[in-house]
């Protein structure tokens, strides 16, 4: 088949979930005899080759506004696309529906990965959250088939709109690193150190975990990984509930080895998100085998089961107490870490993963225009 990635912004991965998994899918299908192309933004992405690990890469400009970023260079991949003659168009994010007629209008079969409900999101504006409002209606009879990466997804298509969707979730790797360079430049001892890591914006509550980190009694580091584009006062607020803790160590973004790194040697990873579907860290830091603590919302208990410490959801005390016990039982937390790692291998691995897009573009190429 002949595969585009379109939607986002762009690997190598520098930035968030949509990017690393497309910089773990599209290798895999091109090892699979595919040709894959993803597209990705002048204002993001720094790489000169024409391709990265046999997939093309296409840089085109976008406008590095909150608002416009997404669409703008989305519209732009599609008018390059049709050009292309691809089989398959792959489109992540449902804000992006809204372009999905027109690779179809050029015979290519679109695919549309709908992400989470992003319209609850605090960061867009009422303008913001009717587009992402557009984007599910129209997400529900454009492109020729939805993925949902999370079943709490599916179930709302289905509940809300009576639309059907595929559920494929994020994959992820399994194999620590035994290096160590970026925590010597952070001065980090492994198992000395809670890692948390999302993009810095106020739905993934790096204040809360900030807040509740403050009452545990512990000389361990909490090390967060994330930066956000457009967040920039949010940033300052959780800068400044930390500055008096030296305990806390932000990183900004870390991708590729370091992240791994830091993934392979924390005593324990707290996930604190509350809006979407499948978040990749989760299940990475699953996948290293680490202890987890989960904000307790319905997607993340979905898919941690019995694998992670849940906390109520966005409550300081109850999160802090889960910190507590960690630290005061490390046989429990060795548990966790055995539970977390087998549940990755039996529902997230990224050969699974790649296995169900395949299977999808096949049976999508295969209906009757």
């Amino acid at each position: 088949m002949k595969i585009a990635i379109m939607g986002i912004r762009g690997i190598p991965a520098n930035y968030g979930g949509f990017e690393t998994f497309a910089e773990e899918l599209a290798p895999r299908l091109v090892d699979r005899g595919h040709s894959v192309t993803v597209y990705g933004r002048s204002n993001i992405i720094r790489y000169n080759d024409r391709y990265y690990k046999g997939v093309k890469i296409v840089i085109l400009p976008t406008i590095s506004h909150k608002y416009l970023d997404t669409v703008i260079h989305t519209f732009f991949s599609v008018i390059h696309g049709i050009f292309c003659k691809y089989d398959v168009v792959l489109m992540c994010n449902a804000a992006n529906s809204i372009f999905t007629f027109l690779p179809k209008i050029f015979g290519q079969k679109v695919v549309l990965n709908v992400d989470g409900i992003e319209r609850k999101r605090t960061k867009w504006n009422i303008f913001g959250k009717m587009w992402y409002l557009l984007g599910e209606i129209l997400a529900t009879f454009m492109p020729d088939t939805i993925v949902s990466d999370a079943g709490v997804i599916e179930s709302y298509y289905m509940a809300r709109y009576g639309k059907r969707s595929t559920f494929i979730p994020y994959g992820t790797n399994t194999v620590r690193l035994e290096s160590r360079d970026i925590l010597d430049k952070y001065g980090l001892i492994t198992d000395e150190y809670f890692l948390f890591v999302s993009r810095l914006e106020p739905e993934n509550n790096a204040h809360i975990v900030v807040e509740a980190y403050k009452k545990v009694k512990t000389s361990k580091k909490l090390v967060i990984v994330g930066d956000a584009p457009y967040s920039t006062e949010y940033i300052i607020h959780v800068k400044n509930l930390a500055k008096e803790d030296p305990r806390v160590i932000f990183t900004g973004y870390v991708y590729g080895e370091g992240y791994k790194q830091l993934q392979s040697n924390c005593y324990s990873f707290i996930q604190g998100t509350e809006v979407g579907g499948t978040h990749p860290a989760l299940i990475e830091a699953m996948g290293f085998g680490n202890c987890v603590i989960v904000n307790g919302t319905e997607e993340n208990k979905e898919v941690v089961a019995d694998a992670a410490l849940i906390y109520e959801k966005n409550d300081i005390n109850d999160l802090a107490g889960k910190i507590s016990s960690v630290l005061l039982n490390d046989v429990m937390r060795k548990e966790f870490q055995h539970k977390a790692k087998q549940r990755v291998l039996e529902n997230y691995s990224w050969k699974v993963i790649t296995d169900k897009y395949e299977t999808l573009f096949n049976e999508v190429l295969k209906r009757v225009k």
